[in-house]
Formats: structure tokens, sequence, C-alpha cells
């Protein structure tokens, strides 16, 4: 496991103060005249910085990483680094102990993984019925007994390293004659007949997410659903995400949000410089739960606001229930107001599935500009195309039809086309860009850039695009690279302001 990287700005090395953890390697600098040329994972400050200083630690520094002493007063530039950076206070007693437990908990990298519902198992006692609906879910029906009793298992263990933490969030449904628990085993990674510990959760425990501390040794996981009562009970999901105790998710100051059926919508908000504008990024399709862009959009400088999810098997195109949707255009209303900004200093932007993400909320925000990547819009086609055009190429995309609509028919594709056109053509774009780079042969929504220009009628409007030829997945390093080209000239041309890197 790599070390903590730690900045300390000071009048002495803590080195001399404290008795520092082989989990932590300090780097104590007198004054700091430029930037260093790596981001550290914490960064202290225990003197009053000079002014000079404040822009080398503003680059050197993420976001909710930053912890002051109480010889640091909050004035001045101070107080504008320590806001732009979402800093705390840590009392100088309280070092020593933070250095050894909390430390830790910011290591640089982030992981989040879901088993796939195709490896679970079903208990052999179990005499009901079982349905696999896709990436969807996994319905058991039938009698599970008056006591709990196993009804699945995933048939592969998850690694888990000495001195690791995982949370677990269960996505799941049942009727309301039907219980469910999870067991959750920890087994001697060389042995798996030995077990090291075991964990019971209840119906109550499982209202949030369940936390697993690994204090003995590198080990594996065995997970298993129990069940009591007479009905059906879904599985959707199971997601393990290395645990940062409070400090975040994925990322230190990572959030993640939960509606009534337990969905989650993830979000993380950086300040930047506190000047527009704000940059909105939908992470695209991706397995690996996490935030996607995080380097890209930190390099502008400027405040940003990453979005991500993890339903069905890389995403959902961020639409749902009303409610879902809400969460989603609130938590960018939420970071507009913090900044005092105005839908004219707002950019969206995403890359494929994270373009129709853009486009969608664009409806309900109207940004001063979309920058959309290998733009998705009619999903319902995007699903249809499965069949002929793309056989076995996408084929979370008929997960995303039948999840939204219920159905997989000709009527059901064109429901999901509607969701995002009926809401399009109902909004005034007469102060907004539109800039799109887009595969001239897409094997997914070979039409949206087409459609774009046909339902655009409000006065006013700017639309522009280049095309790449090939299909949707053949040139994704010339779409990224026009794409951050884009975004550094809408910067430059409409802020006045030059991308840090």
């Amino acid at each position: 496991m790599d070390k903590i990287q730690v900045l300390q700005l000071g009048y002495e090395s803590w080195e001399k103060t404290y008795f520092l953890p082989d989990t932590v390697e300090l780097s104590y600098v007198e004054t700091l005249t430029k930037p260093p040329k790596r981001l550290y994972d914490l960064v202290f400050l225990d003197r009053m910085p000079l002014d000079c200083e404040i822009v080398p630690l503003q680059q050197a520094t993420r976001a909710y990483t930053l912890f002051v002493t109480e010889r640091v007063e909050l004035t001045g530039r101070m107080d504008w680094l320590y806001r732009s950076k979402r800093g705390r206070r840590i009392a100088s007693a309280d070092i020593p102990d933070f250095l050894h437990s909390e430390a830790k908990k910011f290591f640089p990298d982030s992981y989040g993984e879901k088993p796939n519902l195709k490896d679970l198992a079903v208990a052999q006692g179990f005499s009901g019925s079982v349905r696999w609906n896709g990436n969807c879910s996994v319905c058991l029906e039938g009698d599970f007994g008056t006591e709990f009793n196993q009804a699945l298992f995933w048939r592969y263990n998850n690694s888990m390293l000495h001195g690791q933490c995982q949370d677990l969030w269960i996505e799941y449904q049942r009727d309301e004659n039907v219980s469910i628990a999870l067991n959750v085993t920890l087994l001697e990674r060389r042995n798996i007949s030995n077990i090291l510990k075991k964990w019971e959760f209840s119906e109550k425990d499982l209202e949030r997410e369940i936390q697993i501390d690994n204090q003995m040794q590198d080990s594996t996981l065995f997970l298993s659903f129990f069940a009591k009562g007479k009905g059906k009970f879904w599985i959707n999901a199971v997601h393990s995400r290395l645990s940062r105790g409070g400090h975040g998710l994925f990322i230190p100051g990572g959030e993640r949000h939960v509606t009534s059926n337990r969905e989650e919508i993830f979000s993380y908000f950086d300040p930047g410089d506190m000047k527009p504008p704000l940059n909105v990024y939908f992470s695209g399709y991706k397995t690996q739960e996490g935030f996607e862009g995080y380097y890209r959009m930190r390099s502008m400088g400027c405040p940003f606001l990453l979005l991500a999810e993890a339903r069905l098997e890389g995403g959902g195109f961020y639409v749902g229930t009303q409610e879902y949707e809400t969460v989603i255009v609130n938590l960018i209303l939420k970071s507009m107001k913090e900044l005092g900004f105005t839908r004219d200093q707002v950019i969206f932007s995403g890359i494929s599935m994270g373009s129709f993400g853009a486009l969608y909320y664009g409806c309900d925000i109207m940004p001063h500009a979309m920058i959309l990547g290998k733009p998705l819009a009619s999903i319902g086609d995007v699903a249809a195309n499965e069949r002929l055009r793309r056989p076995g190429g996408f084929p979370t995309s008929l997960d995303v039809l039948q999840y939204l609509c219920g159905s997989m028919d000709e009527d059901a594709v064109k429901r999901l086309n509607r969701r995002l056109w009926d809401k399009f053509d109902r909004t005034d774009w007469g102060r907004s860009k539109i800039i799109v780079s887009y595969m001239i042969e897409d094997d997914y929504d070979g039409s949206a850039y087409e459609k774009l220009i046909s339902h655009l009628h409000s006065d006013g409007v700017q639309l522009y695009g280049k095309g790449f030829h090939g299909r949707h997945n053949d040139n994704t390093l010339g779409i990224i690279n026009w794409f951050s080209g884009q975004m550094r000239q809408i910067l430059s041309e409409d802020f006045q302001r030059k991308a840090e890197g």
C-alpha cells in the first residue's frame, strides 16, 4: 500500500515533534515559493502563509484535504484559500491521533465495484422460481419459510487486504410479507475453510451503508442473502467500495445521495478559484464505480461539479423517477447558489452516456454552453440498434430500455426517445451554445447531431460540431482532444481566463 503523502508548512518539522506512522510520508517546507511537482494527499498549515505562498498552496492542494491549526488566522487571502479548498480546523493536540488513525483514509486512489448478477447462485434448499432480468435484477419468488434460510450467494469471494475497510450498499426490493438479511463472512485467503469473522445484518442495518473492517490479515469476503416469508424479493446490486470513514466517497469530499427506492447519485464539488464558470461534468458509462474527469476538470482551474451514477451494469443515463431527477437538478442549483453564479456562468459537459445527462439536465438549467462528445440523445434507438447494427456491442442499452420503460417493444423505444426530445423541445436555448464532436458512422445513435439541428428552434442559439469518421468507440482520443480544446476556448473567449494545465 502506497504511503499517504503529506505536505506540512510550519516553523518546525513534525518529524521532530510527533511519532509518525509508517503509512505517512511527510514533506516539510519552511517556505513554498513555487507549486510542487505533485499533488499531496494531505496539506497541513501550522503557520500563517505568506501572500506569495497562497497561489502555490492553491495549486498543490486538493479540495477537502487542507487542515489548518490554531496558528493560522482566516483573514484576507488565507480566508479565500480556506474556502476554495473546503479547509478544516485541527487542534495541535489532535494532530498525533489524526496522523495515526485518519490520515490513512486519504489514500490517493479510489475503487468501487459491483459483482455481476450472473455470478449469483441460488441456494440448494430454495424450491421457488428464479428469474434473471438481464443486469437489472434477480427475482426469487416462493415460500422462504418461517425462519431465515439462505436464498442467494455470490459464487466468487471478494478480495480484502489487511487494513482495508469496505462500504457495502445493497439495492433490493421485496414484497411486504418477505424479510431479508445479509451475512458476510471473512475467510482466510489461503485456506477458505478457515473462518476469521462473521457479520449478520438485518434490514434495519441495510437502511444505510454497512462497513466491513479487516484488521486481521489478507482475506476474502463471502456474501450470502437470507430470506423468510412468502412472496418475491429482488436483488438489483451489491456495491462494494473502499471506505474513507466519513471523509468522502471515492475521493475526499465525494458525496452520495440516495432515493427512497435505494438508487444512488454521486457528486463531487470543487470550488476551484470560485470565479466563473462552474463546469458540470457527467461521467460516462463505467463498470468500475467512481467519478470520471477529475483531473481534466481540475486542470481548468475553475469550479467544477462531477456527477456520476452506478445503476445497472455501467449507468442508467441519469434518467429515473421524479425524485431521482430532482436530486440531480438540486445538486446543480446548490453549487450555483454557493458560488453565486447564474445559468450564464455554467457549462455542462459529458461524453457518450454523460452527454445524455448534460443534454437532459441542460433542459432544466439552460447553461451558457454544453460541450458534448459522442452524443447519445435517442437512447431508445441506442437499444434498438443492438439487434442489427451493433449485435452484442452494448447490451446495457437493453437493460436501460427494460428498466425505464418496463418493456422492450417498439412502443417502449419511442417512449424512451421522447424522454429527452419532449423536454428538449420545450426549452428556450436562445442564450446557449451547443458544441458537439460526433462519430459520423456512430453505431449507437447515428442521428444525434442531425436531430439536434432539427430540434433547435430558439432564436440566438449557437450549434456547431466536428465529425470524425468511425463507429462510436473508434476514435475516443480524438473526441476527447477536441472536447478539451473546445472547453479551453470557451474559457478563454467567453470568460477571459486561461486553463491552468
